[in-house]
């Protein structure tokens, strides 16, 4: 039983959907929940409603965490239950919406971040009827995924919290490490386009690129101060990548390829709020990309945690204790 008032599970199915490549669908899930009740205006829209986007390794459940969703959802907490409509949808490629691992395997469409802001936004306006967003907040791919809506969409949010990302292209050692991973999976011998019937296993040996790269290098330090305490870490990420669906791994990654807001980071209209990590090794913040791309935001904010022993680098994304304060101050 979920704790949080008015908890509701949907899947909305869109019937031949045409991806940016032109490739179709003839049947496409999105799975997504909502907590709380809309407040409507005389046109029956919602008025209250906040929009969750989650992170690449994670889906919609990461906002029912008991560490996360315990420090927002609450009575007096930024995004109240009782008060606000919270929508969070699994993207597609993750949690309960259509992959390739639900069959259709090397064949399914090769979906972009363009088409996971145009799916997203259709749940809002044809599936909820949502045309104003109180807020849109995503973590890394999420926070990704707000600055493409915010920039596509400039009516459909009065604020925006993108965490842990850079409104500029996917580039440097954040595609890199994403690069090694993806040819990793394309390389397998056993891969077969895609069309696998048992799980490959060979890319799995240069997996641990990801995980490595996501955290602190001295949260790495810590968990890995001996050879002998590298060695697991290094062999524990290349069992964890054996289980997961190397073609669901693969697209997701790929998803990002193009991914680029600054086309129209200009058109935003949303308040802005950023947070970064100041030892997330793989958004540095030393490239100066977020601070180029505010620059074309009047009254964007940018709040960076300073690195300590409670921050995790990117993984720093995860933890709500360390930025929950800055979105109840913008909040409010």
């Amino acid at each position: 039983m979920n704790p949080w008032p008015g908890y509701h599970e949907e899947v909305a199915v869109f019937s031949n959907y045409r991806f940016k490549n032109g490739q179709i669908l003839d049947a496409l899930k999105v799975q997504y929940f909502t907590i709380g009740t809309p407040k409507l205006n005389a046109d029956g829209q919602p008025t209250n409603a906040v929009l969750l986007l989650h992170n690449t390794t994670g889906s919609g459940k990461y906002w029912l965490q008991d560490d996360v969703a315990g420090r927002l959802f609450g009575p007096g907490q930024p995004l109240d239950a009782q008060e606000y409509f919270i929508i969070a949808p699994d993207a597609v490629g993750f949690g309960r919406s259509s992959k390739p691992s639900d069959g259709l395997k090397g064949q399914f469409p090769n979906y972009r971040y363009d088409d996971l802001v145009d799916l997203t936004h259709k749940i809002l306006t044809e599936k909820l009827n949502v045309v104003r967003l109180k807020l849109i907040l995503g973590i890394s791919m999420g926070g990704m995924l707000t600055w493409l809506l915010a920039g596509k969409y400039p009516d459909l949010a009065e604020k925006i919290l993108p965490i842990s990302c850079q409104p500029g292209p996917m580039s440097g050692r954040n595609w890199i490490q994403r690069r090694i991973s993806i040819e990793a999976i394309r390389n397998d011998p056993d891969w077969n386009g895609g069309m696998y019937e048992k799980n490959p296993t060979h890319f799995a040996f240069a997996a641990p690129i990801g995980p490595m790269m996501l955290r602190s290098v001295v949260r790495l330090q810590e968990q890995a101060s001996t050879r002998k305490e590298a060695d697991a870490f290094y062999w524990d990420f290349v069992e964890r990548a054996k289980k997961a669906d190397a073609n669901d791994r693969l697209y997701q990654l790929e998803a990002s390829m193009e991914y680029d807001p600054t086309p129209n980071i200009g058109h935003i209209k949303a308040d802005v709020l950023t947070v970064s990590f100041e030892d997330d090794a793989l958004n540095p913040l030393e490239i100066g990309v977020v601070e180029q791309a505010l620059k074309k935001i009047p009254g964007a904010k940018h709040e960076i945690v300073r690195a300590g022993p409670d921050t995790l680098g990117h993984l720093s994304a995860k933890k709500a204790s360390l930025w929950v304060k800055y979105l109840s101050d913008f909040m409010s």
